[in-house]
């Protein structure tokens, strides 16, 4: 399948397919960001396999002029049908591999638990949950708290006075945009600096808010335990969203976990050597 765009969603959305190989099925982050600041990083994973990857409604491509607000249900009804338009179905493959970031791994999380119990579903065949958001609004609370403190921290903060004071908004518009973009990141990393290697994204601001508000006040960790599914959770010891959330998620979902050191919450980029031996070994393992 070539890139393009869906046919059987309710409303097209843009997919992407790289290499060859057993086929992964990436879900990026957000909710409302798109799959390119994945990339180029993420594309380790097409040296082995058929990595299918798409925008998830209301972002990126799939941006849509439907006023109906996109909800975590939203999300995975898409995802279920871009899964048997992708063609991840038995007698293919067992089901699809799932590949989460972030917000893409809370949204695997959620599609998993709704398998449980609704049989017209294709279950995950395994699941990789990478920097998985936090599956309580308690530790939802606690990241956004973090990620705000970070941001006033002495070094973002010095950093932000040094672009105000350099002049680069007027003599290079364009270079001033880049470094606005990695200032409003480097609270995720470890090292403020790796923000520079983070390819720029944009996040629709409606479509973040409908999904969180339509979550209420979620808290996943019993649902989980109804999931069966090979699981490898992967988190960076210096992520804003707190090690308890991937720990409990690991914990519930009897899957192995994998704390990256030195890392925060974007290993494909700060540690990427780690992150894709450590899921290699995993899908040779459980194949």
């Amino acid at each position: 399948m070539p890139n393009g765009f869906t046919r059987i969603t309710s409303v097209p959305l843009f997919t992407r397919v790289d290499g060859v190989g057993d086929p992964l099925l990436l879900l990026h982050g957000g909710p409302g960001a798109h799959h390119d600041y994945l990339y180029p990083q993420m594309l380790a994973l097409a040296e082995q396999h058929r990595v299918y990857t798409y925008d998830q409604r209301g972002g990126g491509q799939s941006k849509t002029d439907d006023p109906t607000p996109v909800t975590w249900r939203t999300q995975v009804d898409d995802l279920a049908q871009v899964i048997r338009e992708f063609g991840l179905v038995p007698p293919t493959v067992p089901g699809p591999t799932i590949v989460g970031y972030s917000w893409g791994a809370l949204l695997a999380m959620l599609y998993a638990i709704q398998c449980t119990t609704d049989p017209s579903l294709v279950p995950p065949a395994r699941l990789v949950l990478i920097s998985p958001a936090p599956i309580t609004r308690a530790w939802r609370d606690m990241f956004e708290a973090e990620l705000a403190a970070r941001g006033r921290g002495e070094i973002i903060q010095g950093l932000r006075e040094a672009l105000a004071a350099s002049g680069l908004r007027e003599s290079d518009p364009a270079a001033y945009r880049q470094r606005s973009f990695e200032l409003s990141v480097a609270g995720y990393f470890a090292n403020p600096a790796r923000a520079t290697d983070l390819t720029p994204f944009r996040v629709t601001g409606k479509v973040q808010q409908s999904v969180w508000q339509s979550l209420g006040d979620f808290d996943l960790s019993v649902p989980l335990r109804a999931v069966n599914v090979p699981t490898l959770v992967l988190h960076g010891n210096d992520d804003p969203i707190p090690l308890a959330s991937a720990t409990a998620a690991a914990d519930a979902l009897g899957a192995e976990l994998v704390v990256l050191p030195e890392c925060g919450h974007v290993p494909y980029v700060e540690r990427p050597s780690e992150l894709f031996t450590a899921i290699e070994q995993f899908l040779v393992a459980t194949s």
